[in-house]
């Protein structure tokens, strides 16, 4: 017969391999979060650009599901629960909406950046991936 330990390690095992503990302890810690934040204080108002890098990092983080990190991150930031207006974000960012833009602007916003200290791009010269590295 196993044992209570034997067991535990069994599950543990078996949750991690499925992916699911991962998530389990996010849940946890987003959940632990928002229980403090029901009672702490009020942090200080966000800065105008806090407000849109915290919106780029929610976009990507839920682009790629990351809901608990997304959950936690508007607890801790106090981010608005209304995303901001894509057109805004656009604007701000001085990119244009287009097919690969619509998913996340995290990335135009890179290129835009890069573009900044690096000069301006050519109209076939994209930022690749390996660039970022």
């Amino acid at each position: 017969m196993a044992t209570i330990n034997e067991l535990k390690c069994a599950i543990k095992d078996k949750l991690e391999s499925r992916g699911v503990l991962g998530q389990l302890k996010a849940r946890i810690r987003a959940e632990v979060f928002s229980a403090l934040e029901d009672q702490k204080e009020p942090g200080p108002p966000l800065s105008h650009e806090n407000l849109i890098i915290n919106q780029l990092i929610l976009e990507y983080l839920e682009f790629n599901n990351y809901r608990y990190a997304a959950s936690v991150l508007s607890a801790e930031s106090g981010q608005p629960k209304v995303p901001l207006d894509r057109q805004f974000l656009a604007n701000e960012l001085k990119v244009s909406e287009d097919s690969s833009s619509k998913a996340v602007y995290v990335r135009s916003a890179i290129q835009h950046t890069v573009q900044i200290f690096t000069g301006p791009r050519g109209e076939n010269d994209q930022l690749q991936d390996n660039d970022l590295k």
